[in-house]
């Protein structure tokens, strides 16, 4: 590796001065991606991951929020905490230029031999060799977006483990090499969406999410009936690296609606306007499960705008460029109805 790179650094304590400081600051109190693995009452552990986006800082403030609680006693259940991407928490961006997305890199993506990949499987390999009870990755949106947990396995402790922290659930299978994906192997898992940085209801939010599991004996494998939304994810939407991106009426390119993410967990109709643009061709790229680009199946170009050509429901719809270029516009949804058995 690299020492811009530096190996995995691991704690069997709280750091000191882990509580007190900002998601900014991991870096220069810890230097590089970091597992703490906190002894507690029960076994196996509960494995939790922040700052795989370094500017996704929840999960941090929601994490020292429940070590505050425990402070001077035993946690309930031991904890592995993983800290991720602290170079670009320090930036405060989701990635650096020129690294990989920390969410990307987890077994079974598609660059097993970049440094933070094999670094990430050490990882992975540590937890499977201990065992887990469940496993919590947290994120935040850029966009407008209801709290929501997000699940790769359709089964009733995946579900139960979700719905205690929203009523709203999002099944995926893609994008590969997410930490969800590769921990669902080893145990119950979910990514929770709790809206954007910096709201203090989404730390509080995924602190009390927390402390709940950490509480628990057993997972519930049932979930409320009634309420609850699930949701499949059937596409993700980019926008073309060589596509000028631009926002409003009078923006070069693509220019995209100035409160586009308003649409987000929405059933839009046909016809929908996303963007305007003074081309032909769709300039988006839709890539469904199975990787088929099937653009023209959403959208459509016509009048100068980019419209929904059938019913569809956005999710994680964004307007910040940075994330765009990075990530993606958005992802596809479907409803989903709950398996016998499961509600």
């Amino acid at each position: 590796m690299t020492s811009e790179f530096a190996g995995l650094q691991i704690h069997r304590e709280v750091p000191a001065g882990f509580l007190d400081v900002a998601a900014r600051d991991f870096h220069a109190l810890l230097g590089g991606p970091t597992l703490l693995e906190l002894p507690g009452r029960r076994r196996p552990a509960l494995f939790v991951s922040v700052l795989l986006h370094g500017n996704e800082v929840t999960g941090v403030e929601a994490v020292q929020q429940v070590l505050r609680r425990y402070q001077g006693r035993q946690l309930p259940r031991e904890l592995c905490l993983f800290i991720g991407n602290t170079r670009a928490a320090a930036a405060g961006v989701r990635r650096l230029d020129g690294q990989p997305d920390f969410n990307r890199i987890w077994p079974g993506g598609d660059d097993p031999e970049a440094p933070e990949a094999r670094l990430v499987a050490d990882v992975w390999q540590r937890m499977r060799d201990r065992g887990l009870f469940a496993s919590i990755d947290i994120h935040n949106n850029t966009g407008l977006n209801p709290h929501y947990g997000c699940i790769n396995r359709l089964e009733p402790e995946y579900l139960g483990l979700a719905s205690l922290f929203s009523r709203t659930v999002v099944y995926f299978t893609r994008p590969r090499g997410v930490q969800s994906l590769a921990f669902c192997e080893l145990a119950p898992a979910v990514t929770v969406e709790c809206g954007r940085p910096g709201d203090p209801h989404g730390a509080a939010h995924a602190a009390e999410f927390l402390d709940a599991v950490l509480r628990l004996s057993s997972l519930p494998n049932r979930v409320p009936g009634d309420r609850f939304g699930l949701f499949h994810t059937v596409a993700r939407v980019r926008v073309p690296e060589t596509q000028p991106l631009g926002r409003g009426a009078d923006g070069d390119g693509l220019a995209l609606q100035g409160d586009l993410d308003r649409f987000n967990f929405r059933e839009l109709p046909a016809g929908t306007s996303f963007a305007h643009y003074s081309g032909r061709a769709v300039p988006l790229l839709v890539e469904d499960e199975q990787g088929r680009d099937l653009a023209e199946q959403y959208f459509l170009v016509d009048g100068g705008q980019v419209l929904t050509r059938c019913r569809l429901m956005p999710s994680m719809l964004t307007l910040d460029e940075r994330a765009i270029r990075q990530d993606c516009l958005c992802y596809l949804m479907e409803r989903m109805e709950l398996r016998t058995g499961a509600s």
